[in-house]
């Protein structure tokens, strides 16, 4: 009878730290908590992005950030799981497998790659993008105000090329062959190409090309184009921007401007953009989360477009290392923010 007793108590014991053992674990569903419609404990939140470069680290920065403001705090009610995938769409793939099986109840993908893979595991689990500039002619979303997917939706980056280029002729209008940087991969940065191409046509401007894969070929291709170019633009495309401080040398070598997409791009060295404050884009795409674990479905809540309330980013240190005057109506305006 003691030895059954204290076989007994045993058992008691490991059922318990197994129950406590629970409710920290990522391989069990989280389903139960949904209905409180609170920021319930136990959550279990992917959150994937294609490398690490400063854009996207200020996304995945603010997500955390705005979800803890939200009541999700990583460790203590909630686990928040941050992968990266080294600019490895196979890698990509594994980390969402890995999601589906710790049982995550959203999944996060930053940037395009990650979003386009992370459509397909959009029938088990809701899927929120974030930084992806055209989800529509990418094939994500049916159109701006509707996924057409009940659990996919997200925040854009969309460039306003228009806006961009505008701004460059302004700063220097004597832009006669513009680069542009990119890798073909990329789908968002084969999309902004038409849109300046189209801007270019209409302003007697010729476009000469570059593409890159690797970090070796980027610093051949940026060479190159500012042999031969006035300008160069790229736009928020991951692989320039994962070597920004390698181009925007070579940019001030030239003595060339080099246009960008993203306000990172110019704090890591690039000349000068039109855009959104990257946190921002991270602080809706976590409330956009939030709003799906209290009931709403992904499908409801339209993607948001930041193209409103767009600020000027010039990187006066590399304007003064190429040999640029800004002008004082862009420099010293309301909406101008200065990068030294």
């Amino acid at each position: 009878m003691k030895l059954k007793r204290i076989l007994a108590a045993v058992s008691a014991c490991a059922l318990a730290v197994g129950i406590m053992a629970g409710c920290g674990k990522t391989g069990e569903s989280s389903d139960s908590n949904k209905s409180t419609g609170e920021a319930a404990k136990n959550y279990k939140i992917g959150v994937v992005q294609i490398m690490e470069h400063m854009s996207l680290n200020t996304i995945r920065d603010a997500v955390v950030k705005q979800l803890e403001e939200l009541g999700y705090k990583d460790g203590d009610n909630c686990t928040i799981d941050l992968q990266q995938a080294n600019n490895d769409t196979s890698m990509v793939t594994q980390i969402l497998d890995k999601f589906k099986a710790d049982g995550v109840d959203v999944i996060v993908a930053i940037t395009t790659p990650c979003a386009t893979a992370a459509a397909a595991y959009s029938d088990e689990i809701p899927v929120v993008f974030s930084a992806v500039t055209d989800p529509v002619s990418t094939g994500l979303v049916k159109d701006w105000d509707n996924s057409g997917d009940e659990n996919l939706t997200g925040t854009s980056d969309k460039l306003d090329i228009t806006r961009i280029l505008d701004t460059a002729l302004k700063i220097t209008p004597d832009i006669k062959k513009l680069g542009y940087l990119y890798n073909t991969g990329e789908q968002n940065s084969v999309a902004c190409l038409k849109e300046v191409k189209t801007y270019c046509e209409g302003k007697d401007i010729e476009v000469v090309e570059a593409s890159a894969t690797t970090a070796t070929e980027l610093s051949e291709a940026a060479t190159t184009l500012f042999s031969k170019c006035d300008a160069v633009f790229s736009p928020n495309d991951n692989t320039v921007a994962g070597s920004m401080g390698t181009v925007a040398k070579i940019a001030i070598d030239a003595k060339k401007p080099m246009y960008v997409g993203a306000d990172s791009m110019v704090k890591d060295g690039g000349f000068a953009t039109v855009g959104i404050e990257y946190t921002d884009l991270g602080k809706e795409t976590a409330n956009m989360v939030d709003r799906i674990l209290k009931g709403e479905k992904a499908g409801d809540i339209a993607v948001k477009v930041f193209n409103e309330d767009l600020s000027t980013y010039i990187n006066k240190s590399t304007a003064d290392a190429i040999g640029v005057k800004v002008p004082d109506e862009i420099l010293n305006g309301e909406k101008t923010i200065i990068v030294e």
